[in-house]
């Protein structure tokens, strides 16, 4: 099942794509929904960022060729960040770039959806606390990152974190999903799931053993090599195989 979440003129609601449109459903997938009889022509969906979590938690350097392009070691444990809720825009919403940056980096990412509290999981356990996984960019002031020899600024800015189309709660990316960006159309990144250094059940133990993740939580699970520069007038493309295509322009401020 692919779950969206979307404007319509009576407010914000999720819903399933089917071939005749989007179909809404009332209340929320994480808690209790049903669905209503109105259906969204997909000519008339304005898409959002699939969910609106409380946190979104970045994973760092979890690639090892992406590791060795920003000229560091391979972690021996994830190292994990976080990036407000605030940073997040939709399918086709601009990366604003802010004036304090002459740097701006893209980075393709496979995105973690929770669906329950989960505090201290195994990660035998772990897939019984993931509701789905998504499309993700964690945009990143590659200056101000250096500059400040922490993230959260880097990190953190209104719209650095492109998220969707869609939550996708059948895949599986232990089997080696493509994880690919391009920029006006040329790739610059074209990895796999099956390269990352800890695989989502660890981070997901790792995670819970520092904090408690609640119901539209968002795990970041790392970027592959091919991080690069991104200018107003660029168009950014993250595509993650079996889930769909995030694109978004880029703005100055």
């Amino acid at each position: 099942m692919k779950v969206v979440r979307l404007q319509t003129p009576d407010g914000i609601v999720y819903g399933v794509p089917d071939t005749d449109g989007i179909h809404v459903y009332q209340g929320s997938p994480f808690v209790a929904w049903e669905e209503t009889e109105a259906v969204v022509p997909y000519e008339q969906a304005r898409l959002l960022a699939p969910v609106f979590p409380t946190k979104i938690v970045g994973v760092g350097k979890n690639y090892a060729a992406h590791a060795a392009e920003m000229q560091s070691d391979v972690p021996t444990e994830p190292i994990i960040f976080l990036k407000p809720a605030t940073a997040l825009t939709g399918p086709g919403g601009p990366i604003v770039l802010p004036a304090v940056s002459s740097e701006v980096h893209h980075e393709a990412e496979l995105a973690v959806v929770i669906g329950t509290v989960a505090r201290n999981v195994a990660a035998e356990e772990a897939e019984k606390v993931i509701f789905g996984y998504t499309v993700a960019n964690d945009v990143t002031a590659r200056d101000l990152q250096r500059k400040d020899g922490q993230w959260t600024r880097a990190k953190g800015f209104d719209t650095f974190c492109p998220l969707g189309p869609a939550i996708d709660t059948e895949i599986d990316p232990s089997e080696g999903l493509a994880v690919i960006s391009r920029v006006n159309g040329e790739v610059r990144q074209d990895g796999s799931t099956a390269d990352m250094v800890f695989d989502v059940p660890t981070l997901i133990e790792f995670i819970t053993g520092v904090m408690t993740l609640l119901p539209g939580d968002v795990i970041l699970t790392g970027t592959p090599p091919g991080v690069g520069p991104i200018v107003p007038g660029d168009h950014v493309e993250v595509e993650v195989e079996r889930l769909g295509v995030l694109m978004n322009p880029v703005v100055g401020p």
